[in-house]
């Protein structure tokens, strides 16, 4: 009942999960490999995080500003044993550095997008790339669109490489 309520009260805080499926093909269509950083920007439940440390190989990194949902996420990456390979970070991600980041991910209003554009724009490597679900990051390029969903034109999932 806990995690039921969590999950309506995110969801009117603006947290809406990425299907699982959705979130390997961002790490594949990221080319996201084992030993590199893998940022989630608003992280929520934590999902990603964990297939980027378990099934990827990679240390992953999550920036949080929701309590509910920090410790929500913390316990599940704590409970499947991952400790050691991710990080949670409770706080605002526009004032967290990225500059590590070999892939970070990104499920956010165009408008957050917007407003993120030139904060990743002077903090990320060139080659770092960001792989974005649902809208595009205006102003940037991305070098590959696909569908997220097999045999769905909507929603879309966006490369972009610095």
């Amino acid at each position: 009942m806990s995690d039921v309520f969590n999950t309506f009260a995110a969801l009117e805080a603006g947290f809406a999960p990425t299907p699982e499926e959705v979130a390997r093909k961002m790490m594949r269509i990221a080319r996201l490999r084992r030993g590199e950083v893998f940022y989630d920007l608003g992280s929520g439940d934590g999902t990603l995080l964990i297939i980027a440390a378990k099934e990827f190989g990679a240390r992953a990194v999550g920036v949080e500003i929701q309590s509910k949902l920090f410790a929500h996420s913390w316990r599940r990456v704590r409970d499947q044993g991952l400790k050691d390979k991710v990080e949670v970070i409770k706080g605002d991600f526009f004032k967290v550095n990225v500059g590590d980041a070999d892939v970070l991910a990104l499920y956010l209003t165009p408008w957050a997008l917007i407003k993120l554009r030139l904060k990743l724009e002077r903090e990320l490597r060139r080659g770092a790339r960001t792989v974005v679900y649902k809208y595009p990051v205006e102003g940037w390029k991305p070098k590959e669109i696909h569908n997220a969903v097999e045999g769905k034109e909507e929603p879309k999932i966006f490369l972009y490489e610095l």
